[in-house]
């Protein structure tokens, strides 16, 4: 289970911040319980969250000089997919929605 936030500045420098649970198993309550802690942990940690720049090539962010793709960008449909890396597991693709403000349950539908 994952909750993500991406912010790419003005600048062009990209704010990424991914907390995650894995084994996200257990009681409708438990799992609700869960998805709290995410986005308290999403919430509270974003300030310090470091600005960092990322090579684009018109699709793909990567870290610069590296080969890993950190986001991807679907200009057609509008869609940008966050790249998760967990252990040594490959990545897992994780979309993202846009929003007009970030609030205190980013895990809300809407």
């Amino acid at each position: 289970m994952v909750a993500a936030r991406v912010e790419i500045g003005k600048d062009g420098l990209v704010k990424i911040s991914a907390p995650d649970i894995t084994n996200a198993i257990g009681s409708e309550d438990r799992i609700a319980q869960m998805r709290q802690r995410l986005a308290a942990d999403l919430a509270s940690g974003w300030d310090g969250v470091a600005p960092r720049p990322l090579d684009f090539d018109g699709k793909t962010f990567r870290k610069p000089g590296g080969i890993a793709p950190q986001m991807e960008w679907d200009k057609s449909t509008g869609q940008m997919t966050l790249e998760l890396y967990v252990g040594a597991k490959p990545a897992m693709p994780v979309p993202l929605r846009p929003v007009d403000g970030f609030h205190d349950d980013p895990l809300a539908s809407g």
